[in-house]
């Protein structure tokens, strides 16, 4: 199995706190997200993340015009310079001082930052220049206000700057030396100035305050015969009048739209070219909107609440949202992948369940049926039902095909369910639970409880089903025993297997042949179903990363804390182990060598406690307190931000208002279907690590006479095989595409049959990626090359499941995508093909009746002449494949129609 696995997304989390950017063309959304930026493709319904990250959560980010380049900074002012396109990470550099807004200007050539009361002007990296070792240039730096900006605006030809403070004004710079002369202070405020604007002509600026004023200035000319200078004044006062303080502005100089978002969650949409007028209000929720933007065309709004990690993106003349996307308020405790590997689910603290699209990274659906905290979850055989645990003392069904509980399980006595499993025949279900030493088991069509398997001595940790053995069940307990039950069985008086220490995690190998555990004390036990023999034993004390925490006095190698395995998972072949825990480090381990593959750092925020690896003496104060866990920010920050409004005692939910920092840890792994990816629910959130096949040159019993002009020749010549095989070694994904359509449809079931056993696998995956991820249109030509693969390989293919995993699971995700739009199409068409039909047939009758005609006036001539022979007319009236039915009949696809409605509109003749 691969081992180079690597960062590809983050899901579970959408916002954290930070600035939301559009791209300049209005497609694309940037947003912060802890220590790392996503980005949301709106018309590709699409998400990725930056795989770089920053030492602590990001501040602010900036985008300049040309979506060349992005600069994000962290709360401790260090910056990293990427290549937007490339996603590379260009440089690092340190303005050493918390940075709260940086703005790039609109022609690129500059980018202004707020730190402290400063505002410092720096030249934007170009290539044309030489500057390998200071790519950052301060070019100018302005002062005047008395407190800490807030803002940044540049005048739409980079020759102003209007920067707002926390001192209730405004001031105007010019970036010319020249034009010291224009600089202004816009005073008359009476609360912090959260932002201010130029109009699109440059001669009217609008100041919004925090408690709800829009002030509006105007340029007024010097007029001699009054004596009165030229000056910036003001000439119109308007109030917002909201229940809340407002939060953040935004403005659209083309459109004079102005968007504001206040604390108590609503947002206003003003319009400001004739007077100050309301166009929509609308509210988000009771949570604060942190940050408001509007793109390049005027059309959508994005907002982000930091205290929901909510994002929305609003189309305010449609009134409809086009992303709406929440993460989970606390934090993750399990996830799971569907069957076919293209979505998955995960259960949170705050006893949502929420599914998300691989692909895409979006939320398809949200489930709330829970009251309390999500422990476990776990899918079908089939995929179209998922099962939950909770501690609300519930285990619940969900049909993902109307998206509803349909049931129900319970006890006769409330206890809290902390594990579940379901039989690969999804006929029995089986729950555990730390309140009792007892496993439950339901039957799924009745939902009646069929028996309490007993004999554990303490509260069930793991339960765990194989994959091709739906009898056998495994269970854990830390009592420090595991035990192997017969669900099926009349007797179930079961030996317990001995651990040494207690058990924390359990799972099955696919094919029901071993068992893994993992333990309080470090360990990785392996052992043997059947026999119930240990085979292998980890170590995993001195692979696991853990770092050290904010009150410990000691380096984190002397650390005894997180030195275990919490959550455990196989590899679908059954090969690979992966395992995570209370630590900053995720371990993939070799079972047959007992040896570390590969180990995987969670996060490098040091915004989370236990990241940090050294003693950092610097932080430490003459009483021997670590000075980050003093609140020196507390005394500054505004009042709604200090109010606690949870409930006493209360240990769940927004935890930076008790001034504590969330701990990093691992709560949750599993293997995708196709073993190309694995996934991590985390405190940051959930991370997927995949393989990039695209970028990865993989020759296959390569040799100096296989080139890509051999591979040519040979298909030029017709050798088909021969080239088939050439490309397979030499693994370009290109060639192998071409050469499989440039085989006649004729030559396929003989080239299966031909084809070696090796290259069955290979083909199959790369048709799979052709037909998901390529959206090849020649559907039917790739069905009868799988239809002739597993033909002809069928027997091995079956003996070897878990060799073809992968690409099987890649060809059943296909079928279940396009079998439902195919089913759709044919009962939209169902009239139109009748009426092909009875048409066909009419044509037929009309034929013969002419032909008929025909031969009877041939006969009577011939009767004339004398001459009568008697033909086969066998072939008269044929009808050929190659005839068209009829002119102007149209068959309707899946995307011609947008409802099973519009039937009677489908056939147009």
């Amino acid at each position: 199995m691969k081992s180079d696995f690597k960062f590809s997304n983050l899901l579970g989390t959408i916002y954290r706190k930070g600035n939301l950017i559009f791209t300049s063309d209005g497609t694309k959304l940037l947003s912060p997200v802890g220590n790392r930026v996503s980005c949301f493709d709106l018309n590709k319904n699409q998400s990725f993340t930056f795989s770089y990250q920053h030492r602590k959560n990001i501040q602010c980010i900036a985008l300049n015009k040309q979506n060349t380049l992005m600069i994000s900074i962290d709360e401790d002012g260090r910056a990293i310079l990427v290549n937007f396109v490339s996603r590379i990470v260009l440089h690092h550099f340190n303005f050493k001082s918390k940075i709260q807004t940086i703005q790039f200007s609109p022609c690129g050539k500059f980018f202004a930052i707020g730190i402290g009361r400063f505002i410092q002007i720096w030249k934007t990296p170009d290539l044309t220049e030489d500057r390998q070792f200071s790519p950052f240039i301060r070019f100018r730096i302005y002062s005047g206000h008395f407190n800490d900006i807030l803002n940044i605006s540049w005048s739409k030809d980079s020759r102003f700057i209007l920067s707002t403070s926390k001192d209730m004004t405004a001031r105007l710079y010019s970036l010319n030396s020249d034009e010291k002369d224009v600089g202004m202070t816009f005073s008359g405020h009476r609360d912090y100035v959260i932002n201010a604007f130029f109009n699109s002509t440059q001669e009217i600026i609008y100041s919004v305050s925090k408690d709800g004023a829009l002030f509006k200035w105007e340029y007024i000319e010097e007029d001699e015969e009054e004596n009165k200078p030229s000056s910036w004044r003001i000439t119109e006062k308007n109030f917002f009048y909201a229940d809340g303080k407002l939060k953040c502005a935004s403005f659209r100089p083309e459109s004079n739209l102005l968007i504001v978002g206040f604390t108590n969650g609503e947002f206003r949409i003003y319009e400001l070219s004739d007077g100050f007028n309301l166009i929509q209000s609308l509210s988000m929720g009771q949570n604060t909107v942190n940050t408001v933007e509007i793109n390049n065309s005027g059309e959508w709004l994005a907002f982000g609440s930091s205290k929901l990690g909510q994002l929305l993106v609003y189309e305010w003349q449609s009134e409809s949202y086009i992303l709406k996307q929440q993460g989970h308020f606390d934090s993750l405790n399990t996830l799971c992948y569907s069957p076919d590997g293209s979505r998955l689910v995960t259960g949170s603290e705050d006893g949502k369940i929420k599914i998300w699209d691989v692909i895409s990274g979006f939320c398809l659906m949200t489930f709330t049926e829970h009251t309390s905290s999500i422990t476990q979850v776990r899918f079908s055989k089939k995929g179209n039902v998922l099962f939950s645990s909770s501690l609300d003392g519930t285990i619940r069904a969900y049909d993902l095909i109307r998206f509803r509980n349909f049931k129900t399980f319970t006890t006769t006595e409330r206890i809290q369910f902390t594990c579940l499993a379901i039989d690969p025949s999804s006929e029995i279900l089986v729950g555990g639970s730390q309140d009792t030493f007892e496993i439950y088991v339901w039957s799924v069509q009745t939902g009646q409880l069929l028996d309490s398997l007993t004999g554990h001595e303490g509260p069930i940790s793991c339960l765990s089903f194989g994959m091709e053995n739906s009898s056998i069940l495994a269970s854990s307990s830390w009592d420090k025993t595991i035990r192997i039950w017969n669900i099926f069985a009349r007797n179930q008086t079961v030996e317990p297997i001995e651990i040494q220490s207690d058990v924390l995690s359990l799972t099955m190998r696919p094919d029901c042949k071993e068992i893994a555990v993992s333990t309080l004390d470090g360990h990785i036990a392996i052992f043997d179903v059947e026999d119930t023999k240990q085979l292998h034993l980890i170590d995993g004390r001195k692979d696991i990363l853990q770092g050290r925490y904010l009150n410990d006095k000691f380096v984190s190698k002397n650390s005894n804390r997180g030195k275990h395995f919490n959550t455990i998972c196989y590899s679908f072949d059954g090969l690979t182990l992966l395992a995570g825990g209370n630590n900053n480090s995720i371990c993939m381990y070799d079972i047959e060598n007992e040896v570390l593959i590969k180990r995987f750092v969670v996060s490098e925020n040091m915004s989370l406690d236990g990241t940090l690896q050294k003693l950092n003496s610097s932080k430490i104060t003459d009483s021997g307190i670590n000075s980050d866990l003093i609140d020196v920010q507390r005394e500054a920050s505004d009042l709604e931000d200090r109010i606690d409004n949870s409930i006493p005692g209360s240990k769940r939910g927004d935890a930076s208002l008790r001034n504590t920092r969330p701990e990093i840890r691992v709560t949750s792994l599993e293997f995708s279907p196709t073993n190309s990816a694995f996934a991590a629910a985390t405190t940051e959130g959930l991370l997927i690590y995949s393989i990039n096949s695209d970028l990865i040159f993989d020759p296959f019993d390569l040799d100096v006479d296989i080139t890509p002009e051999s591979i040519i020749e040979s298909l030029n010549e017709k050798e088909y095989l021969v080239a088939l095989i050439m490309s397979l070694r030499l693994n370009e994904t290109y060639l192998i595409h071409r050469i499989l359509e440039s085989i006649p449809l004729i030559d396929i079931p003989l080239i299966c049959n031909d084809v070696p056993i090796i290259y069955v696998n290979k083909i199959l995956e790369i048709i799979g990626n052709l037909l998901i991820k390529n959206n090849s249109p020649h559907i039917e030509f790739y069905l009868i090359w799988i239809k002739n693969l597993l033909i002809n390989h069928g027997t091995y293919i079956m003996s070897n499941k878990f060799k073809f995993q992968s690409s099987l699971k890649l060809l059943s995700r296909f079928l279940n995508k396009y079998a439902k739009e195919i089913v759709k199409m044919g009962k939209r068409n169902q009239y139109l093909l009748e009426f092909i039909n009875a048409n066909k047939g009419l044509k037929k009758e009309n034929e013969n009746e002419d032909e008929d005609e025909e031969m009877e006036d041939v006969e009577d001539e011939e009767e004339k002449e004398g001459i009568i022979e008697e033909e086969d007319d066998d072939e008269a009236g044929w009808f050929g494949p190659n005839s068209k039915p009829s002119n102007g009949i149209k068959f309707v696809g899946p995307d011609d129609s947008d409802s099973d409605d519009n039937d009677d509109e489908l056939i147009d003749v």
